[in-house]
């Protein structure tokens, strides 16, 4: 059984996403158990909370050995406000657990893989339970509890370090305390609801501050609004663009990103994908 505890690091959830959650794990993986803390329901302005009373509900579940893992209730911006002050407060009991998200929790993974706290994994989270596509990318996460490694990231070979980040977030995390060593990684990156200029400019910031990676990878781009112009580019030949500029070897594409599809990609090595 995996004890799994969730709390919003960002934004909030409402009751009926979290019951909707609840009723797949009872109905489809009774060896787990999930449970919800209340400040995921709560509610300061854009946030799910203040940032203290998030901060508190993210150090209390990391810090109870009551859990295995923590799984973020949902992305939206917020974690950076609280990531440092909060990987400084986690325990032993804290390393010992899985932490699961993606998109603004890039934050909170960095931090924790950069002070080697548990396992940081990007997958998709609780808040996409009332969908049946959303429900079948959180039964992805949930198998992957259970020991079943076919919805990870095809591309993961066992050998080579792997992460996976929302573009923007990633870029944002770049030279400040939260991030982690990615040398010799391969790096996968996805965005949704940016103009394409504006992804072709978080790469070109992007691509001149990692380090010397294995490799970098495209996940989806989506929801890219429509501007008064076409860029004149999509976003895979801007990611080799600026990798050729680089001289970061492009890998190709990546199951991640802000859908359905989304894979999941433990931080570091994990084993590859189990066939079918």
């Amino acid at each position: 059984m995996t004890r799994i505890a969730v709390c919003a690091p960002a934004t909030a959830i409402t009751r009926e996403q979290a019951e909707a959650a609840q009723q797949l794990v009872a109905d489809e993986f009774p060896e787990h158990s999930i449970f919800f803390h209340e400040q995921c329901f709560s509610s300061a302005g854009h946030f799910a909370g203040p940032d203290i009373e998030r901060l508190e509900a993210l150090v209390e579940l990391a810090n109870n050995p009551a859990y295995d893992a923590v799984w973020f209730a949902k992305g939206g911006y917020g974690s950076n406000r609280i990531a440092e002050a909060a990987v400084a407060r986690m325990n032993t009991a804290a390393r010992a657990k899985t932490y699961v998200g993606f998109s603004d929790m890039g934050y909170l993974l960095a931090a924790l893989y950069r002070n080697g706290i548990g396992q940081p994994v990007h997958g998709s989270m609780p808040v996409s339970a009332r969908s049946e596509r959303g429900r079948e990318a959180l039964r992805r996460v949930l198998r992957w509890f259970s020991g079943d490694a076919s919805g990870l990231e095809p591309s993961l070979d066992g050998k080579t370090p792997a992460v996976a980040f929302n573009l923007i977030t990633l870029a944002m995390i770049a030279n400040t305390p939260l991030m982690p060593d990615l040398s010799g990684h391969v790096v996968m990156v996805e965005e949704v609801s940016e103009d394409m200029y504006s992804v072709d400019r978080l790469f070109f910031h992007l691509v001149n501050v990692l380090p010397r990676v294995a490799g970098l990878r495209l996940g989806s781009v989506t929801d890219v609004p429509e501007n008064d112009r076409e860029f004149g580019q999509d976003a895979e030949q801007i990611a080799k663009f600026w990798c050729a500029r680089a001289g970061i070897p492009y890998l190709g594409r990546a199951e991640v990103g802000h859908t359905a599809e989304n894979r999941i990609v433990p931080f570091g090595l994990a084993s590859p994908p189990s066939a079918g």
